[in-house]
């Protein structure tokens, strides 16, 4: 596997709490899924990741450059769990802004194709405010997908989410990745664990397994099963 996202020794203190208590770990193309529960660190290290965390020790790369390095503003698209765009601004004037931001070519076409992506076109004129939540969400999605990045990093995609929609963000992710690039999705749900090509599960800021979801299923019943016997057993 060709690495695109190098994390080692990565350590996290908040006041006198570690986060992350000092990871290593590679990730590679395709839809990588990092799974645990709420509170567990993954959004810190997905913004470790994308360069915007302030870390204790250790350090993260991305296809060679240190995580947040200027060469790195429009290859990474990240989303986070909170909505990142302008409420007061329609989803179409919300993409324009960022496009220009990113420096982003062909921007028309950049925000037509990052608009049909969500299944937002019949909202695109809307004042963001107005919107679901689940919408928003979907306009901020668009956001991270303009420039056509190389790395995506997705906190908590498809939460709130119908079941339709669920089901064709995860075809869009894993079409991204059939196209070459690398997809991280953090979800607490474990249901979605089978939409990925890789797993990392993750407990109290450690990776406590990392594979196939086939590999970490063995012989359990489902993945949350897996998870629950990798917990009692590492405890």
């Amino acid at each position: 596997m060709n690495n695109v996202i190098s994390i080692t020794d990565l350590r996290v203190v908040r006041g006198t709490r570690e986060v992350l208590p000092g990871i290593s770990l590679d990730i590679g193309p395709g839809v990588t899924g990092l799974l645990g529960p709420s509170g567990c660190g993954k959004s810190t290290l997905m913004r470790a990741v994308v360069g915007v965390q302030r870390v204790t020790s250790g350090g993260v790369e991305i296809l060679g450059q240190p995580a947040g390095a200027k060469p790195l503003r429009d290859r990474v698209g990240y989303l986070t769990q909170a909505s990142s765009v302008y409420d007061d601004l329609t989803a179409t004037e919300n993409l324009r802004f960022f496009a220009r931001v990113l420096g982003v070519t062909a921007i028309d076409e950049a925000i037509d194709e990052a608009i049909a992506a969500v299944d937002l076109e019949s909202h695109r004129d809307q004042v963001v405010g107005n919107l679901s939540g689940g919408q928003r969400s979907r306009v901020s999605l668009a956001v991270a997908l303009l420039g056509d990045p190389d790395v995506l990093v997705l906190d908590e995609p498809t939460v709130g989410l119908d079941p339709v929609l669920r089901r064709d963000l995860w075809a869009l992710f894993h079409r991204l990745a059939d196209a070459g690039r690398a997809v991280v999705v953090s979800s607490h749900v474990m249901d979605e664990a089978e939409r990925c090509d890789q797993l990392l599960l993750m407990r109290e800021g450690r990776i406590i397994a990392s594979g196939t979801p086939t590999e970490i299923r063995g012989d359990a019943r489902d993945i949350e099963d897996a998870f629950l016997r990798i917990v009692e057993a590492v405890a």
